[in-house]
C-alpha cells in the first residue's frame, strides 16, 4: 500500500484544543511497507498457494457434500478471523474511550475495515455453499441472519467514522458502537446452539471434531493462509490509517499557522502614510 509524501507532525491525543505541533522535519515513507511486512506477505502468499493445493487437488471430496465442502477451507477461517477483528475493534474502542490516544483509534477503525472484508467473503462463501446444499443461496436461518446483521454493524461503524465531525467526537461515537461487536460476535457463534438452525454445528471445537485426514490438513492450511493475509492486511491498513491521522494533524497546524500571522498582521499598528 502507497501513501502521499508528507511532512509528519508529532502524534498526540485527539481533541487537545487545537495545540500546535511542530513538524518533525522529516518526509513520511511513500509506502507502508517494512521488512518485517514483506517476510510476512511472502509467508501470506506460499500459504495461499499451499491452500489451493490442499483445497482444490489433495483433499478428497466429502460423501455427502461432495465438492463444495471444499469452500469450507475459506469460510470457516474467514468466519473465525471476522470474530478476530471484531474482538480487536471492540478492545480497541475501550481503551480509546479510557486514554484517547490516536493509535488505539486509529487500529479500532483499521481493523473494522478487514472486519468488512471477511464478513463480505463469510457471508459470499457461505452463500456458494448453501445453493447446493440447502437448495438456496440464502435463508433467513439464525446464523445467517446474526451474521448479516453484524456485518451491517460494522458498515453503521465505519460511516460513523466518516462523519464530517470533530475528530474526538466522531471517534468516540464509533467506539461507542465499536463495543457492541463483541457481543454480536458471541449472538452470531451461538446462533446455531440457542436457535433450530439449518447451519451446522462446529466440527472442530470438540474433544472428537468430525473432521479429519487430509480434509482437516486443507482445513488447518486454511487457517493458516487466512491467518497470515488477515495480519498483513491489518498490519497495513493500521499505518495508512497513522499517516492520514499525522497528514491531518499537520493540516490543521499549518492552518493554525496561517490564522495567527494574519491575526498578527491585523493587531500591527499601520504606518503613517508622508505627504
Amino acid at each position: 500500500m502507497t501513501a502521499p509524501t508528507s511532512t509528519t507532525a508529532t502524534g498526540t491525543p485527539y481533541g487537545d484544543g487545537g495545540a500546535s505541533h511542530a513538524p518533525t522535519g522529516r518526509a513520511a515513507p511513500a509506502h507502508t511497507g517494512s521488512a518485517a511486512s514483506r517476510v510476512l506477505g511472502g509467508l501470506a502468499l506460499g500459504s495461499i498457494a499451499l491452500l489451493v493445493l490442499y483445497g482444490l487437488v489433495w483433499s478428497p471430496p466429502d460423501t455427502e457434500m461432495a465438492d463444495s465442502v471444499r469452500l469450507m477451507y475459506i469460510h470457516v477461517p474467514a468466519a473465525s478471523f471476522l470474530y478476530t477483528g471484531c474482538f480487536i475493534t471492540t478492545v480497541a474502542s475501550a481503551m480509546w474511550l479510557r486514554r484517547r490516544t490516536p493509535g488505539w483509534d486509529a487500529l479500532a477503525g483499521a481493523s473494522a475495515e478487514i472486519s468488512l472484508v471477511f464478513a463480505a467473503i463469510t457471508l459470499g462463501t457461505g452463500s456458494l455453499w448453501g445453493r447446493p446444499t440447502w437448495g438456496t443461496y440464502w435463508t433467513w436461518d439464525a446464523r445467517l441472519t446474526s451474521t448479516a446483521l453484524l456485518t451491517a454493524l460494522l458498515v453503521g461503524y465505519l460511516a460513523l467514522r466518516r462523519l464530517d465531525v470533530d475528530p474526538s467526537a466522531r471517534s468516540t461515537r464509533a467506539a461507542v458502537l465499536g463495543l457492541l461487536l463483541v457481543p454480536n460476535v458471541i449472538i452470531v457463534n451461538r446462533s446455531v446452539e440457542w436457535w433450530r438452525s439449518l447451519h451446522q454445528r462446529s466440527t472442530l471445537v470438540k474433544l472428537d471434531p468430525t473432521i479429519e485426514g487430509e480434509m482437516l490438513v486443507a482445513l488447518m492450511v486454511g487457517f493458516l493462509a487466512v491467518g497470515l493475509v488477515f495480519t498483513w492486511l491489518l498490519v497495513h491498513r493500521f499505518r495508512v490509517a497513522w499517516l492520514e491521522y499525522q497528514s491531518e494533524r499537520l493540516d490543521l497546524d499549518i492552518a493554525l499557522a496561517e490564522r495567527r500571522a494574519e491575526a498578527e498582521q491585523r493587531t500591527q499598528p499601520t504606518e503613517a502614510t508622508p505627504a
